[in-house]
């Protein structure tokens, strides 16, 4: 079976930090391909801000044409609004049983996990693999969830919110982004 990382997030915008995090894990042999979730809507955020999903779709399959390993997905856009990350879990699983998945998830979101929708039937079904992320006590996360598996990856200190406030200011951003990328925030005229 293969191994199959699910990366669901906002994308908003898709930035280098994610790449780099997804290629970390091809890399490491820690799965087989990364399949980049874009999601509608978070149901622990704010809708403000949140560019329209096609274009954040648009975007991740620009940065990751050159890699087979990585794919995006858009399951939760035909999905009820908020998609909840089990049921995602689920329809992937029975859409492509041929596969295992994996769950990715940054610390952040490992701290408020008992928030999530049937969150002890994710860590009971399916792998659940940490991104460390500064200012997370790794030891207090792990004592609560014992079955999480931490990444011994880079911390890569992208943030898509800062990315949106510099393009707004004007400031330059081409840095934190693929090329192909950042040509078509320019284009699109994207978080002016």
């Amino acid at each position: 079976m293969k191994k199959v990382g699910l990366y669901f997030g906002s994308f908003n915008p898709f930035h280098l930090g994610h790449q780099k995090l997804a290629e970390f894990l091809l890399d490491h042999q820690v799965v087989d391909e990364v399949w980049f979730v874009v999601s509608p809507r978070n149901p622990l955020k704010k809708e403000n801000d949140l560019l329209d999903e096609n274009l954040r779709l648009e975007m991740v399959k620009i940065a990751i044409q050159d890699n087979p390993k990585l794919k995006v997905s858009d399951l939760e856009f035909s999905m009820p609004k908020p998609a909840y990350t089990i049921d995602s879990l689920h329809a992937f699983s029975s859409k492509y049983p041929e596969n295992d998945f994996y769950l990715l998830i940054g610390s952040d979101n490992a701290k408020v996990f008992d928030q999530w929708k049937n969150f002890k039937q994710i860590l009971d079904e399916y792998p659940v693999l940490v991104y460390p992320r500064p200012g997370f006590d790794k030891e207090e996360i792990a004592k609560i969830y014992p079955q999480m598996k931490w990444l011994e990856s880079p911390q890569y200190n992208i943030s898509s919110t800062e990315i949106r406030q510099n393009i707004k200011q004007g400031k330059e951003v081409k840095d934190l982004l693929h090329p192909a990328v950042y040509q078509y925030i320019l284009k699109k005229k994207l978080y002016v």
